[in-house]
């Protein structure tokens, strides 16, 4: 027991789960003494049992899949069966039930991806049977029967196992925790409450016409399927250290963005953001600190733009900004909001050794061009803000300059505007 991977775990999160787990089985002993079973609850149970290792072994290798690239909390489909094991049968088979699903998934789907892990599967496998108990709960203090105790059901499913789900993903790493990797974003909730819903039609089945309930497999096998392609799709299409766009999808919405411009005669910003002495920071305290400054500046960045502009990271410390329907004094005035923020962020990180520091008084240079002023096509637009950026550089970077309009071959059209381009510094650390 000594080198169980448990104990290398944070002591809050060891504490919690072996206090649901202690929960889970005192619940499940009591009901066992003090709930009868019958025999149509008995038949209940291997129904939904069969049918959840039937509709696991369909879908293994999505399932599979599914959790090799999940991030933040993994959304499995088992509350369809444990929200109808709730309703139609005793705790005790509802605990059961979570324990053939749990065990199976271990072995036919998630075996190999975490190796060496099993106490996730143990600590997964309590909280659903939680929630489950928390379903049964709901259910008899809702009373009666029909579509209102399915819905304070699947409600009371819903409430224990987000609040066990965050408190546990919060506990296992609390410096990083942040609201959407612990209690998931909008389309995590939606998709738990799309399979709750699936469960209480499932339970109707069951009741009325149980010979068919089989066919329910089908649209989990689509609909799991489906979320994969979408994560699949956010892997292709997402920077994964900033979660901005990558330059090739950002390369795409620019090239249909000028089209839409030059079809309508419209015009837009471009932004070329490059960090400064940012080579200073990884060679110093290691590419992980480096990493955590990439994600505040990509935070500030998608912060002071709008959600229909294309922000995405060209590579390194180079941040892009497509800013639609804006002039250029408009997407200078934007730089400038951007070139502020930055330089007002305080970033709590580690070094290589572990020490903790704060990377504060971060700058940047950034270049500011527009279409069609500075160019025809979206190279030539980037190219003028790439060179803008050149000159904020050589002038001592931490400043906004706009670059010249190609339309009058002039003067810039901003270089270094009244209050932009404070006395660059470099980045102070100060130790926590």
């Amino acid at each position: 027991m000594r080198g169980w991977t448990l104990w290398t775990r944070p002591r809050p999160w060891v504490a919690v789960t072996l206090t649901s787990l202690t929960a889970a089985v005192t619940l499940t002993v009591l009901s066992t003494v003090l709930v009868p079973v019958t025999l149509p609850e008995l038949g209940t149970f291997g129904l939904l049992a069969g049918l959840a290792v039937a509709q696991t072994e369909v879908t293994r290798q999505i399932e599979r899949q599914r959790r090799m690239l999940s991030h933040g909390p993994h959304i499995t489909v088992t509350s369809v069966w444990l929200l109808p094991a709730a309703l139609l049968t005793p705790p005790q088979l509802v605990a059961a039930l979570g324990v053939v699903i749990y065990l199976y998934l271990a072995f036919r789907s998630w075996n190999g991806t975490r190796p060496g892990e099993g106490h996730r599967v143990v600590a997964n496998a309590t909280t659903m049977i939680l929630s489950g108990f928390g379903a049964t709960l709901a259910a008899e203090l809702a009373g009666g029967q029909g579509v209102s105790t399915i819905v304070a059901a699947a409600f009371g499913y819903f409430v224990v196992n987000t609040v066990l789900t965050g408190l546990g993903l919060y506990l296992a790493a609390p410096k990083t925790a942040t609201p959407a990797h612990c209690l998931g974003g909008i389309d995590d909730n939606v998709l738990e409450a799309a399979i709750l819903c699936v469960g209480g039609l499932l339970t109707m089945v069951i009741t009325q016409q149980p010979l068919l309930s089989g066919l329910v497999i089908l649209p989990l096998y689509v609909l799991q399927r489906s979320v994969l392609i979408k994560r699949l799709e956010e892997l292709a299409t997402t920077d994964q250290k900033t979660q901005l766009l990558n330059a090739t999808t950002w390369q795409d919405g620019a090239q249909r963005e000028i089209s839409r411009a030059q079809r309508e005669q419209g015009s837009f910003g471009a932004l070329m953001i490059d960090l400064d002495h940012f080579k200073h920071i990884n060679d110093t305290y290691g590419h992980l600190a480096g990493d955590d400054v990439l994600k505040a500046v990509a935070a500030v960045v998608k912060q002071e733009t709008r959600a229909h502009d294309l922000v995405g990271r060209f590579g390194g410390e180079e941040f892009v900004a497509l800013l639609p329907a804006t002039s250029k004094e408009d997407a200078i005035l934007t730089a400038e909001r951007i070139r502020q923020r930055i330089s007002e962020l305080v970033i709590p990180t580690h070094t290589n050794e572990g020490e903790a520091v704060a990377i504060e008084r971060r700058t940047a240079s950034i270049g500011v061009a527009a279409f069609p002023l500075d160019g025809g096509n979206i190279e030539e637009v980037m190219a003028a803000a790439d060179a803008a950026v050149y000159v904020a550089k050589n002038e001592g970077r931490n400043r906004v300059v706009g670059s010249p309009a190609k339309a009058t071959g002039g003067v810039p059209a901003a270089s270094r505007p009244a209050g932009i381009g404070a006395t660059p510094a470099l980045p102070e650390l100060v130790g926590v």
